[in-house]
């Protein structure tokens, strides 16, 4: 299950109110006309990464709810990434990925389970 480890709540995210339902899971976010946290859906780019692993409940973030999101630190407990590699956000969905075309990088990492967040 991933989530934030190395983060300083001073200069490392920001919170902010989320504008959609955010379920588990860690992927590229930004903030809406409206300033709500949203999965990107669009071409406005990435403002920051957002973890919800939330323990055993696996519980969805609803609507109105204040979550933090990461601009930098470390993630630690992802699966399916390579040791070394850059990583992106899909600007459409905020899926992580290691394709750069036309995706904002958001990091790369260290160990296979581990990204160093820098947006």
């Amino acid at each position: 299950m991933a989530r934030y480890d190395k983060y300083d709540p001073i200069s490392g995210g920001f919170r902010a109110i989320a504008g959609e339902d955010l379920a588990v899971g860690t992927y590229g976010v930004r903030l809406n006309s409206s300033g709500k946290v949203i999965k990107s859906g669009g071409t406005d780019g990435i403002d920051g990464v957002f973890v919800n692993p939330d323990g055993v409940a696996q519980r969805v973030i609803k609507t109105g709810e204040a979550v933090d999101v990461m601009t930098a630190g470390e993630i630690v407990g992802l699966s399916g990434l390579a040791a070394g590699t850059d990583y992106y956000a899909t600007i459409t969905t905020g899926a992580i990925t290691a394709t750069a075309t036309n995706n904002p990088k958001i990091g790369v990492t260290a160990e296979a389970d581990r990204l160093i967040v820098r947006v």
